[in-house]
């Protein structure tokens, strides 16, 4: 720390927080700022060599920007809001990284210690607002115990299933003495595979002949896909994904089968009906990959379900399995690579990964846009490495299903379905990988509402391309809304009237151009891509579809006539 700026005496609590922060590696801190936790801003200033500090312009885009951090890193996403409005703005953060299983810390500001209960200025029980979405909601209340409280912070967010820690800093304590330094990290502890376990997962592959394997979840490591894959590969067994982890192998493999999503292949749900053997590490098997949890059924599960989690609360939970256990997702990977089930598939293998290319052949549509066209060829011209984001809505079908992923880390998506989560993710990832391409798809309705950070990535210069796809409708509402209430008198609160986001994107100072054609979009994309490249600025594609075209394979005409 440089002396000559120092504001504060060493040792107080927020000093403390900070010195934990950079013990345990954390590199940048997305916040908004907030006069309820000044001291640790002000202890900040004094490691911005260490620690970047990205000032975001919504908290709600901030903790998405952790969390999305959370997700590429595997490390804890750090984001520090202000208390009351700015805690429960951050609290969709929060929520998807608890749903998608994320590391996060939200430090809150809060009011002082010796005001609490009076009803004061902002003031919130976070304890009470955050317990059912963080994994662990706390408040300091003893300024000497901050270092421990920040280091079972660290841990509770990286052990077994990941997820999210909220802690509340009362502004008073935060200039009290902080207690004892860190003296060292955090090393999170991993649950290995028992080798009796992965005895009786080898012999129950010796006997299966359907079998398919469903990977998900976080806290994967490059070694423990690459192994995984290639001992699955060579054997020949077809690999499904669970909903939004389609990173985790390349889907170029010649056994991917695809993801277990909304709007999943119908061959990919026969095949999994028909398995005689799931064996599923990592996944939750919660409503989305079990497609409304219709895909299996407790008897079934009960002889044919083998799953791995390292949430122990979550084997059970829904599906009564033949065999389960508790142990990180790599360290089991690894650990199945060896076995040898004395047998492979190759037929299996080739029949679920046709079925796969088949479903991802582009489709035709009504309108001058074709999106399965346009993420087709927004496939072939990105980098291996390049990152795709998205948040939620029925312009995400067409991405996920007709987009390739064939590197880990390059697919940064909410299994919460959160509206608003694509572009402040795509920040955050540039952030990250400031070498590598980041490409966020984001509906209309879904854009605007973060899409404000265009200014956050304008003053990090920070290049991101996002394509807003505006076919001026919340697409997924109105798809229900044309199924469950048909007629277009029916129609009410899905219509959106939107701006000129070229005009919107140029007052920001990026980069921005207007695109009506499937024919015009590889020209769009690479002027955008470029303008990001070489300029450092973001760049914005407005993307006009029509909402017709509803969905892949769906059209609003085709809804009302069922």
């Amino acid at each position: 720390m440089t002396q000559a700026s120092k504001t504060q005496p060493d040792g107080v609590a927020a000093r403390r927080l900070v010195e934990t922060l950079v013990m345990n590696g954390v590199d940048r801190v997305f916040c908004v700022p907030g006069e309820s936790y000044l001291a640790v801003l002000d202890a900040l200033a004094d490691v911005r060599d260490r620690i970047q500090v990205i000032t975001c312009r919504h908290e709600a885009g901030a903790a998405n920007m952790a969390e999305a951090y959370g997700k590429l890193t595997g490390k804890p996403g750090v984001c520090m809001v202000t208390r009351g409005p700015g805690a429960t703005h951050a609290s969709i953060g929060v929520h998807t990284a608890h749903q998608d299983s994320t590391p996060m810390i939200l430090f809150v500001g809060q009011i002082a210690l010796t005001d609490r209960g009076r009803g004061a200025f902002q003031e919130v029980d976070y304890r009470e607002v955050f317990g059912g979405l963080a994994k662990w909601a706390t408040e300091i209340e003893s300024p000497e115990r901050t270092v421990e409280v920040v280091e079972r912070a660290f841990a509770t967010a990286l052990q077994g299933r990941m997820g999210p820690v909220v802690v509340a800093l009362p502004e008073d304590l935060l200039h009290a003495p902080g207690g004892p330094a860190p003296v060292k990290p955090v090393v999170p502890a991993r649950a290995g595979l028992d080798p009796a376990f992965a005895e009786q997962v080898r012999q129950a592959l010796a006997k299966a002949e359907r079998p398919l394997v469903v990977l998900g979840g976080s806290g994967w490591t490059e070694e423990a896909t690459t192994a995984f894959g290639d001992w699955a590969e060579r054997l020949g067994l077809p690999v499904a994904l669970s909903f939004r982890r389609k990173d985790l192998i390349s889907n170029d493999r010649t056994n991917y089968a695809g993801d277990l999503g909304l709007g999943c292949n119908p061959k990919l749900t026969a095949r999994a009906k028909a398995a005689d053997l799931i064996l599923a590490i990592g996944a939750r098997l919660g409503e989305n990959p079990t497609q409304g949890y219709t895909l299996l059924d407790r008897t079934r599960t009960a002889e044919t379900l083998i799953h791995i989690h390292p949430g122990p609360e979550e084997l059970g939970r829904v599906w009564s399995p033949s065999l389960s256990a508790t142990a990180d997702n790599s360290l089991a990977a690894l650990a199945l690579a060896s076995l040898d089930p004395g047998r492979t598939w190759p037929d299996q293998a080739a029949a679920a990964h046709a079925d796969y290319l088949a479903f991802t052949a582009p489709v035709p549509v009504t309108g001058a846009v074709n999106m399965s066209a346009c993420m087709a060829h927004l496939a072939e011209a990105l980098p291996v490495a390049a990152v795709v984001t998205n948040g939620a809505g029925n312009f995400a079908a067409w991405l996920h299903r007709f987009y390739r992923h064939r590197a880990r880390h390059t697919q940064v998506a909410p299994t919460s379905g959160a509206m608003g989560y694509g572009y402040p993710a795509a920040v955050a990832a540039k952030s990250v990988h400031p070498d590598r391409e980041v490409v966020c798809i984001a509906g209309d309705g879904d854009f605007l509402m973060t899409g404000q950070e265009i200014a956050t990535a304008a003053q990090h210069d920070l290049g991101v391309v996002v394509v807003v796809v505006d076919n001026g409708t919340y697409g997924t509402i109105r798809m229900h809304q044309e199924t469950h209430y048909p007629g277009a008198p029916r129609v009410i609160a899905t219509d959106l009237k939107n701006p000129d986001f070229v005009k919107y994107a140029e007052a920001f100072g990026a980069f921005a151009v207007r695109c009506e054609t499937t024919e015009d979009f590889p020209a769009a994309l690479d002027a955008a891509r470029t303008a990001a490249r070489e300029q450092r600025r973001p760049a914005l594609i407005h993307l006009i579809t029509s909402a017709e075209d509803i969905a892949p394979g769906r059209t609003i005409s085709g809804l009302r006539a069922k």
